[in-house]
């Protein structure tokens, strides 16, 4: 069984999930709670919520809990690489294909991206189109300018 909280941010209200050992699921919220979730708030939970509060007040740029991201091994592959985009930089869908060793597959990557269960603590956000611009964002491309400037601002 799942637990979900739910916070309000300076970006909107969030959810995050845990299954008892890590967080599982990071959502913009939508009002929906699933249907195998119990609304309690978790240590876990708790903490993982004071570490986004500090990532959106700029006083953090890694995320130091753990997380566990349900996907196929492309997917993992393509969110392991995510994670490895520094703090305050972005990469292009392409960047991403070349770099788990798939350079063909930028349209995969963009549906992997898509499906990220935990925005923010797998940064998804700092993928962008080959042209630089903003492209594609669960929580809305507003959102995804918010993150990066957030981070151009705080990133030294």
């Amino acid at each position: 069984m799942k637990s979900i909280f739910f916070y309000q941010t300076v970006i909107g209200k969030i959810g995050i999930a845990d299954n008892g050992e890590a967080i599982i699921q990071l959502t913009f919220d939508d009002g929906k709670i699933p249907v195998d979730a119990l609304v309690k708030e978790t240590p876990l939970i708790k903490e993982a919520a004071q570490q986004i509060k500090e990532y959106l007040s700029g006083k953090r740029k890694v995320f130091d809990i753990p997380i566990a991201a349900n996907g196929t091994v492309f997917q993992q592959n393509v969110w392991e690489a995510l994670k490895a985009i520094p703090y305050g930089e972005t990469r292009s869908y392409k960047d991403i294909a070349e770099s788990i060793g798939q350079p063909k597959a930028c349209r995969a990557v963009g549906m992997a991206n898509n499906r990220n269960p935990i925005a923010l603590m797998v940064p998804c956000h700092r993928v962008i189109g080959a042209n630089g611009k903003l492209v594609g964002y669960g929580g809305g491309l507003d959102i995804k300018e918010k993150l990066l400037n957030l981070e151009k601002t705080h990133r030294n």
